[in-house]
């Protein structure tokens, strides 16, 4: 598993760097703070869980939160709220590394996932080395697609293959994967729309 994966999203990697090296002597100005967790309230924690572990490699931490009580409704400002779930550790980062948090919550809001151009967080971003392998397992997980597949390059000396899709619970999702060399196939640079069975 460890093989389809690079790392998980690069905003996580690039905050948690600095954690991580600190012992090398490259670490930023910022001392004593770490990226701990990204927060993702599901209709299903187990599945929605589930999902992401079958998909992306992600790993269950294998300790279950149950939230509730007054101190929790004190915290959240929600009389009576109450959550389970769990965190799973993102691939591509040693342990103590950065989590998704995985709650199912009560009483549910009855706001939606964003869209991809909404404020605030809109998606999480896996790269991979094999996109093939990791869009089939995807689609056969219960994730979708809500455009096109695009070769983009953003530099002269590779380019990147997008896709955007949603999971489950309509979560936004990007899985990416980065190409080094030119490819001069092609006349123009540009986004440029790519066959599932053209990867390679």
């Amino acid at each position: 598993m460890k093989s389809l994966l690079d790392s998980a999203d690069r905003l996580f990697a690039l905050i948690t760097r600095d954690f991580f090296v600190r012992k090398q002597g490259k670490a930023g100005k910022m001392k004593g703070i770490k990226y701990a967790h990204t927060n993702l309230n599901a209709r299903d924690w187990k599945k929605l869980s589930s999902f992401y572990q079958e998909v992306f490699g992600c790993r269950s931490l294998g300790k279950f939160r149950d939230n509730r009580g007054e101190w929790f409704g004190e915290l959240t400002g929600i009389p009576g709220a109450a959550c389970v779930g769990e965190h799973i550790a993102l691939p591509g980062y040693p342990d103590g590394g950065p989590t998704l948090e995985i709650f199912t919550y009560e009483p549910k809001s009855l706001t939606g996932p964003l869209p991809f151009n909404g404020f605030g967080f809109a998606h999480i971003c896996f790269d991979v080395e094999d996109v093939e392998e990791v869009y089939d397992r995807f689609i056969r997980a219960g994730g979708s697609l809500v455009g096109k597949v695009v070769r983009y390059y953003p530099e002269r000396d590779g380019s990147n293959i997008l896709i955007y899709g949603k999971d489950p619970e309509g979560n936004g999702i990007e899985i990416r994967k980065w190409v080094p060399g030119k490819d001069l196939t092609k006349e123009e640079d540009g986004p440029q729309i790519v066959d599932k069975h053209t990867y390679k």
